[in-house]
């Protein structure tokens, strides 16, 4: 018990930075999903089970439309397909977690990623339950964050204008980081122009499907061809 207290604390003084940010963000969570007319226990409910970030402002924004299954599973897939690249380096240290392997799946965020990657564990300490202890935490902390936004939003009914640009605003702010930061604009500016004729083609119903689907076949062969060094 001594040697597991250690590592609980141990965890808990490496997971620190991520408790401020995940209830800074689980607030303004609860508090968009409060202004959309849901009750405080479904922000905390999608935060328990989805834990997805920013694929739970898109759900929660697609609640509230006319709901198309397969859109939410094609974004929740594109949205969250980055992590199955730094996934993939974890195998390695997950290896022999056993039953502790399959809730560090469920919970490898970016930042939770980051910690129990590059955090060195003390040799008296057991590596896997450090990691368990930091993923358990981070997602403690974005289930608070969701719970304390929708709750505090019913108690003092606040409704904080301009929420419903959040999501907006951050794939704006990224997209714009992203784009600074390629040596090559070939693929932003194909997107745009992909999504453009996609909706043009078929509809705000299925453009989304469309656009994601011939982004897919773009990225394919972009990638084949760059392997070839024709670029």
């Amino acid at each position: 018990m001594k040697k597991l207290d250690g590592e609980f604390r141990f965890a808990l003084g490496k997971s620190m930075p991520v408790l401020f940010g995940y209830v800074t963000l689980g607030l303004g969570y609860g508090l968009y999903m409060h202004n959309l007319g849901f009750s405080f226990w479904y922000p905390t409910l999608m935060a328990l089970t989805i834990y997805g970030g920013s694929v739970e402002f898109v759900i929660a924004n697609m609640l509230v439309q006319h709901f198309n299954p397969l859109n939410v599973l094609l974004i929740t897939l594109v949205v969250g397909f980055r992590q199955s690249f730094y996934a993939l380096s974890m195998l390695k240290q997950y290896r022999h977690a056993g039953w502790r392997k399959w809730l560090l799946i469920f919970g490898l965020t970016d930042e939770t990623f980051v910690i129990n990657h590059y955090t060195k564990v003390p040799q008296e300490m057991s590596q896997v339950k450090v990691n368990t202890w930091i993923t358990v935490l981070d997602w403690g902390y974005w289930v608070l964050g969701a719970f304390l936004g929708g709750f505090l939003g019913s108690v003092f009914q606040l409704q904080v204008k301009g929420l419903d640009f959040v999501m907006t605003a951050l794939f704006i702010v990224l997209a714009l980081d992203q784009f600074l930061q390629e040596k090559s604009h070939v693929s932003s500016i194909s997107g745009v122009l992909i999504t453009i004729i996609s909706l043009l083609a078929v509809g705000k119903t299925y453009f989304l499907i469309v656009t994601l689907l011939l982004l897919v076949a773009e990225y394919y062969y972009l990638t084949r061809r760059h392997a070839k060094g024709d670029d």
